[in-house]
């Protein structure tokens, strides 16, 4: 353990990744709950992220994935205009085997001792139902059922906000917002993906997809037989006439090793921390893919977990969700006057935001 504690010690303090302003180690021993609550920024307003389950292979690995999802959610909070700063928290574990009531209960004591500091909300391995029963121990718990005052399942605005970066993405590389007749290729089709699918058929796009889980492929192929499916996301990115890669799982699919085979022109997809590591982004401009940021794009989810604090209104949230298509232009515009990749041209912008709130 004494090593892991000077990694992380040493990310927090000193790495381009750190910058946190408090970092909380959780544990519960007898429901099990081992967790870890990253608090990036509170410059714009409370903490908001969401609560990842994932199986780990190490504490160091966790703890790492906390610090950077909750670094993208101070940029995301900050491009999406909430008064909301980043933070994100991780259970450690196998949800199909560790989540009992007992864990989410302990899991949302821990959170409402940070007294508002953090709001949670639903992530890879989490649920509406869920949030229900952190909501139990916690007020400060987002992503929850209607019945229970909530506004349900995000990943419906998480999709449409996806769906509109992929159009200001064909209008600024190929003049025309539609993407009838286009490929898309969608890497994970589980609780966003499965949603992004219905909007590009219902435009009219050609989709392939792909997923870990056979499961989820077949109930897409049962809905929409017209989808066709790569037997892999190694396969997938090197299909032929590929217009748009979406990659909905995840991070890091954009690395040294899927940039050079990849066949789309455009990649705009819902999954966070897409680049694999810092100059990627360039690798991608050099090859001429453009990249719309993730957290630019994938900020419906939160947009909407955001409004169920002041009494959800589904219609105002999409409206928001909606300008996802200018964001994403505007940031496509300050990349081309800066001379930078649209990745670095959404952190300035973001930056730029946080430091004018942190002088106010």
């Amino acid at each position: 353990m004494t090593d892991v504690s000077d990694g992380v010690l040493h990310t927090l303090f000193h790495s381009d990744q750190g910058g946190h302003e408090q970092v909380v180690l959780c544990q519960d021993r007898s429901s099990g709950l081992k967790a870890v609550i990253a608090i990036h920024s509170t410059a714009l307003g409370p903490a908001l992220g969401g609560t990842r389950f994932y199986p780990y292979a190490s504490e160091e690995e966790a703890v790492a994935d906390a610090l950077n999802l909750s670094r993208g959610m101070s940029y995301k909070n900050a491009m999406a205009g909430l008064d909301h700063g980043g933070g994100k928290a991780v259970i450690i574990g196998d949800p199909e085997t560790l989540k009992s009531e007992e864990l989410l209960l302990a899991y949302g004591r821990f959170v409402a001792s940070l007294g508002g500091r953090y709001v949670t909300a639903c992530d890879v391995g989490t649920y509406v139902a869920d949030m229900d029963v952190v909501a139990r121990e916690c007020r400060w718990t987002t992503g929850r059922s209607p019945e229970n005052g909530g506004a349900g399942d995000s990943s419906v605005l998480t999709a449409f906000g996806v769906f509109q970066g992929m159009r200001a993405s064909a209008q600024h590389l190929w003049g025309d917002p539609t993407l009838r007749g286009r490929t898309v290729g969608i890497a994970g089709v589980g609780k966003v993906g499965r949603h992004l699918v219905g909007h590009l058929l219902e435009e009219g796009a050609q989709v392939v997809i792909t997923d870990v889980r056979d499961e989820s492929v077949r109930r897409i192929v049962d809905k929409h037989p017209s989808v066709a499916v790569a037997s892999d996301t190694e396969a997938l990115i090197r299909v032929e006439g590929l217009d748009i890669y979406a990659p909905c799982a995840l991070g890091g699919a954009l690395s040294d090793d899927s940039v050079p085979v990849l066949t789309a022109k455009i990649v705009c997809g819902a999954a966070n921390n897409q680049l694999a590591h810092p100059g990627v982004e360039k690798d991608l401009a050099d090859r001429g893919i453009l990249y719309a940021p993730d957290y630019v794009v994938n900020a419906g989810g939160v947009i909407q977990v955001a409004d169920e604090l002041h009494g959800f209104d589904f219609d105002r949230c999409k409206a928001k969700a909606a300008k996802i298509f200018d964001t994403t232009l505007a940031i496509f515009a300050r990349a081309k006057e800066d001379g930078i990749p649209p990745a670095a041209a959404a952190d300035r912008i973001a930056e730029q935001r946080m430091a004018e709130a942190r002088r106010g």
